[in-house]
């Protein structure tokens, strides 16, 4: 059950509202590469439009340090805008300062504006209460839609919540609905599948999940600091080190609820073209690196699908980047797809995976934030939501 207050909660008729959306969107020279993101806060823009609202749409892009950095200007994102809602958007130069204070100001029920990367102020990053007021001074009301920003305790996610009205967006109460049922009470059997590069990032969600799930298949590179922590050599693997002991005490916690590969693809170098064989659990010769999870572990993990209730998946089986080093990955990305569970799928890695595998039709909620829904599959609260008013 969400309880903050949402959009069809406010009477924003009249009103000029400050939406935070996610638009960090890849974009070079100009030109965006996936607008996933800008049009996910689509319904939440149109609804607000189609109830009589002016808006002031800000988000942060890229990591520009607090100081203004042209490839990171929002300009673009504010003409993609434009075309998709087929209405003119106006955009400030200013995030905070006259300039938007004179664009905002001016602004009629219909309107939208798009104010530049709130990221090229130092505090916003610092959630300094100034820009906060700054922020909150352009609107009468406050949306946060910026489930990719949620848990980052800024000024525009979090501090300007506290300053207006509030409430959530349609996708951050979507993503918090799907995710936090999935925590809280999901389907069993409940099967959590999670890859990528680092285990580092990912101990807390492991921890949180080993007391949930029913199952955690394990798969990428994080598969080689656990391979590693149960003696085996891993050649020239990609490793953490620093977290061997957390490795080996996650597996002797684990049991058989945790599940790592029994077979891996190799490789002789980090390359597309590289030569590769598949091997049984075991050393790895020096020189050779793990490039994916093997067939046998595709089949053993799809067996574990089958009847799944809930699937939460967060980061990719091997570096599918490369097609022969794909097979891992698109055929754990089948099994999920064909399970009629409840799949949940998060993180940039994984979504971009299951969109090259043509099966993003087939998921029940694909996540538009990494580092967010990894902080809920944690059992985290995050602070732009629970800075929002309640219902």
């Amino acid at each position: 059950m969400f309880t903050k207050k949402t959009i069809t909660d406010i009477d924003v008729r009249g009103k000029k509202v400050l939406v935070r959306v996610d638009f960090n969107v890849p974009i070079k020279e100009g030109v965006i590469g996936d607008d996933t993101r800008i049009r996910a806060a689509l319904p939440t823009i149109q609804y607000l439009l189609d109830h009589g609202a002016a808006l002031i749409l800000c988000s942060h892009l890229g990591r520009p340090k607090g100081a203004p950095m042209p490839e990171y200007s929002m300009r673009p994102v504010a003409a993609h805008l434009a075309k998709l809602l087929a209405k003119p958007v106006a955009f400030s130069e200013e995030c905070i300062g006259p300039v938007a204070e004179r664009a905002a100001a001016g602004l009629k029920p219909g309107d939208v504006l798009v104010l530049e990367n709130t990221r090229f102020y130092p505090g916003e990053t610092k959630n300094d209460p100034e820009m906060a007021k700054k922020l909150a001074g352009l609107a009468d009301l406050y949306v946060n839609d910026a489930f990719g920003s949620a848990h980052r305790a800024h000024a525009s996610t979090e501090g300007v919540a506290y300053l207006l009205p509030s409430a959530a967006g349609f996708l951050l109460e979507k993503e918090i609905q799907y995710l936090g049922q999935a925590i809280s009470d999901p389907k069993r059997p409940f099967i959590a599948i999670l890859g990528g590069a680092k285990i580092s990032d990912k101990i807390g969600v492991i921890r949180n999940l080993l007391v949930k799930a029913d199952y955690i298949l394990i798969g990428g590179g994080m598969a080689n600091t656990f391979y590693k922590a149960l003696g085996y050599p891993v050649g020239d693997s990609l490793v953490e080190d620093e977290v061997l002991d957390t490795a080996r005490q996650l597996v002797e916690e684990g049991g058989t609820r945790l599940r790592l590969p029994v077979d891996i693809m190799i490789a002789d170098r980090f390359e597309a073209d590289a030569e590769c064989k598949q091997m049984s659990m075991g050393p790895v010769p020096d020189g050779w690196r793990i490039m994916d999870i093997g067939l046998k572990t595709v089949t053993a993990y799809q067996k574990a699908l089958v009847g799944a209730g809930t699937v939460v998946w967060n980061g990719p089986m091997g570096v599918f980047e490369f097609p022969r080093f794909a097979a891992g990955t698109f055929g754990v990305a089948r099994a999920v797809a064909d399970s009629g569970a409840t799949s949940i799928i998060g993180g940039g890695d994984s979504v971009a995976a299951i969109n090259a595998a043509g099966l993003a039709e087939k998921i029940t909620h694909i996540s538009t934030g990494g580092g967010a829904s990894l902080e809920m599959l944690e059992g985290l609260t995050l602070p732009g939501v629970a800075a929002l008013q309640d219902k």
